[in-house]
């Protein structure tokens, strides 16, 4: 019996359904009135749901998945030790990764549903804090058995900084709640925390967990270029004092500041030399896939390298402090690393290696929502820098709310159709 990925991203396409209904839920109340739920509310359960119940969960079942591959022996209740004994590898390991995945998927539920009764209440505080707990469990679980994997294998340091990445982004989570159970709250201390949080969840443990599915996606090795493992090793040391690059509103100390730069350009210097190579190395094996598919790996790595360009432009002070003075592109920035690239990688990568058959209705409804993310990041960038000039966008929240409703048809589509048991799959 192998492990069964299909059945565990079931429930990551029906949460990014949730997340995508939250999300135009919020637009709604927006736009039109609706008085049902604080909107605060809404936002912490959107968020918290969104990393818990649709990225993380996804992350780990993927994860899970690539030991499976690259290390089968793990997995193998069949094998037997030097005196002929017969190990049960594979169903002790099972156990424990289901058992993992029940507890992420209850804690990110009991999020969805606490957060948008209580907000920063006490059930919500219990769920988020156990969600934290499952990480480090899955963490400890994961790395004793990568050690176990084949270390040749480039995905296996990706997949160890993202570990690594998770886990040190509790610390912004609990330094958030303390400050909310004792109503000590100062607002550097508090937007500090928050951001502290989110860059090493996007930018550590979301985003070399991704790398680390893209390494084995595309089976790259040294010999296709020595570059590729300096990569890693790039991204992860810029990948701690970029930190700062989220707080330039701040008072920082020169030497702080200097290495911030620094950390901006070396993602920029370790990107943009590794998508060439990608290019010239990988290119015909993207040429097997569906347009489509094609299409949105172009536009993921399209999304990453602005993601970057516009972070190597924050680090001059004047354009900081204008970015971060207006919510629209604060909004506009955080959604296009979790739409534009994150999201859509992992949809990318889920079709691309056949998890579910693919058919016209998967791939309208993917394109679709592609579409969406679009349209979101291209309105909100107008919003934002509309706001430069504290110009108004007539009709803004209307439109952002017909975008929403396109977020939600295209993955609803998506999600339906995959779940949706199909007797015959349609020829690519």
């Amino acid at each position: 019996m192998n492990f069964n990925s299909k059945f565990w991203l079931k429930f990551s396409l029906i949460n990014l359904l949730i997340v995508a209904f939250l999300g135009l839920l919020m637009r709604y109340k927006i736009g039109f009135e609706f008085p049902f739920f604080n909107q605060k509310n809404l936002q912490h359960s959107h968020s918290h749901f969104a990393f818990a119940g649709w990225i993380s969960h996804t992350l780990m079942v993927l994860m899970v998945g690539f030991l499976e591959k690259r290390g089968g022996r793990l997995f193998d209740s069949t094998q037997t030790d030097k005196k002929g004994i017969r190990e049960e590898g594979k169903g002790i390991r099972l156990m424990i990764y289901n058992k993992i995945f029940i507890a992420n998927l209850i804690c990110a539920y009991g999020m969805l549903v606490f957060f948008i009764i209580q907000g920063y209440g006490a059930m919500s505080i219990v769920f988020s804090s156990a969600s934290i707990v499952v990480a480090y469990i899955f963490a400890y679980q994961y790395w004793k058995d990568l050690k176990k994997v084949d270390q040749t294998s480039l995905s296996v340091n990706w997949f160890k900084g993202a570990i690594f990445f998770n886990v040190i982004s509790s610390l912004g989570t609990f330094a958030l709640a303390y400050m909310m159970v004792s109503k000590n709250i100062h607002q550097n201390e508090y937007l500090a925390s928050i951001y502290y949080y989110l860059h090493f969840q996007y930018n550590g443990w979301f985003f070399f967990a991704c790398m680390g599915l893209l390494v084995c996606f595309l089976d790259l090795k040294t010999t296709d270029s020595p570059f590729i493992k300096k990569v890693f090793w790039l991204f992860f040391i810029a990948c701690l004092p970029a930190y700062f690059l989220s707080t330039l509103w701040l008072d920082l100390p020169l030497w702080i500041y200097i290495l911030t730069v620094i950390s901006a350009f070396l993602q920029v210097f370790a990107w943009f030399p590794f998508l060439v190579i990608l290019v010239k190395t990988k290119k015909t094996v993207l040429e097997n896939y569906p347009f489509f598919l094609r299409y949105i790996i172009l536009f993921v790595a399209m999304a990453f390298s602005m993601k970057l360009l516009l972070q190597l432009g924050s680090t001059v002070p004047a354009l900081s402090q204008m970015a971060f003075g207006f919510r629209p592109i604060v909004i506009a920035y955080l959604h296009l690393v979790l739409l534009a690239v994150i999201s859509l990688f992992l949809l990318f990568y889920i079709y691309a290696n056949h998890f579910f058959f693919i058919h016209k209705s998967i791939k309208f409804g993917i394109t679709l929502f592609s579409i969406g993310v679009f349209l979101n990041e291209l309105l909100l960038a107008i919003q934002g820098i509309a706001s430069f000039s504290y110009t108004v966008i007539p009709y803004v929240n209307e439109m952002l709310f017909g975008i929403a409703l396109i977020l939600v048809s295209g993955i609803g589509i998506t999600a339906f159709y995959s779940i949706k048991k199909v007797k015959i799959p349609t020829v690519l």
